[in-house]
């Protein structure tokens, strides 16, 4: 029996070789050209948390992706000790294939500590219970997809996602840059803090980037699309239980030179704001072959 949510575990927990350098794999998908973003993110993010102490947290992380990533062959990740303070620990990462780099991240970690607090109140949404899941809508067009495509189109995913305004995939008109999403594992995992944020770094390159293609009334399915994420950062504000149901508010308040700016706020249930996210993507418009 398929299951998505431990296939990810799987792929979230990464070989160590040596002291600083570990070896991640991608899922066997023959439909995959490319390694998924947020895979590497996570990826990179355990094998930097595997060199910090247990008692600091990660609060931020700045990624670019530089090449994209080959699904066939392993991902080598190597981590750099920037710095082990008294508060602050900081790790860099550099993710290699064939030779060359693909990815970089530099994350950074803290012990917790009590200070000041405030936020923005979690915007209108309504609930998940009321919306149909991915796989449900994507199921309601699979007769208008390619039949070498649905199976993939339809499987079951490891993360679950209810979009609170969704657009036709293959029919999309225009429509405003804020964009919310319920999203979560797809089922309990248990599981550290460490886990649960790295859950949350793999599923927060989901949809982000689509959000700057909304008002141009285009998705991933366009053919005259070219489409892939630049960099990505991630600020964890509060602890963070992923097999709960969290709102994903993203926006795009800027396109233009080839790339599109996104941003995204993450709420739990409670309200309360338990990351934020930015991201640019490459929106550029395929030129004809002569």
């Amino acid at each position: 029996m398929s299951d998505p949510v431990g296939n990810l575990l799987v792929l979230l927990d990464i070989e160590r070789l040596e002291h600083d350098l570990f070896r991640g794999q991608s899922p066997d998908e023959r439909a995959n050209q490319r390694v998924f973003g947020g895979q590497v993110i996570a990826q990179a993010l355990v094998a930097a948390q595997r060199t910090v102490s247990e008692d600091r947290v990660c609060h931020s992380l700045h990624a670019y992706f530089i090449r994209p990533g080959d699904p066939k062959v392993p991902i080598i990740y190597q981590v750099d000790h920037a710095r082990d303070g008294g508060s602050f620990t900081t790790r860099r990462v550099v993710a290699i294939q064939h030779g060359k780099q693909i990815f970089n991240l530099a994350a950074s970690f803290q012990v917790p500590e009590e200070s000041w607090e405030h936020q923005h109140d979690m915007p209108d949404a309504p609930d998940p219970e009321t919306l149909k899941g991915l796989r449900e809508r994507r199921v309601e067009i699979a007769e208008r997809m390619p039949e070498r495509l649905r199976e993939e189109f339809t499987r079951e995913r490891d993360i679950e996602m209810r979009d609170v305004s969704p657009l036709d995939l293959l029919k999309p008109e225009p429509a405003s840059d804020v964009h919310q999403v319920w999203m979560r594992v797809a089922r309990d995992v248990g599981g550290d803090q460490a886990l649960h944020q790295c859950l949350l770094a793999y599923a927060s390159d989901m949809s982000l980037l689509g959000t700057g293609n909304r008002p141009h009334g285009l998705t991933w399915f366009d053919p005259k699309l070219m489409s892939a994420s630049l960099d990505h950062a991630i600020w964890f504000h509060a602890p963070v239980k992923f097999s709960d149901w969290h709102l994903y508010a993203m926006d795009s308040p800027f396109a233009g030179g080839g790339r599109s700016f996104n941003r995204g706020s993450i709420y739990n249930r409670d309200g309360k704001l338990v990351a934020s996210v930015a991201q640019e993507g490459l929106m550029r418009q395929k030129k004809p072959k002569n």
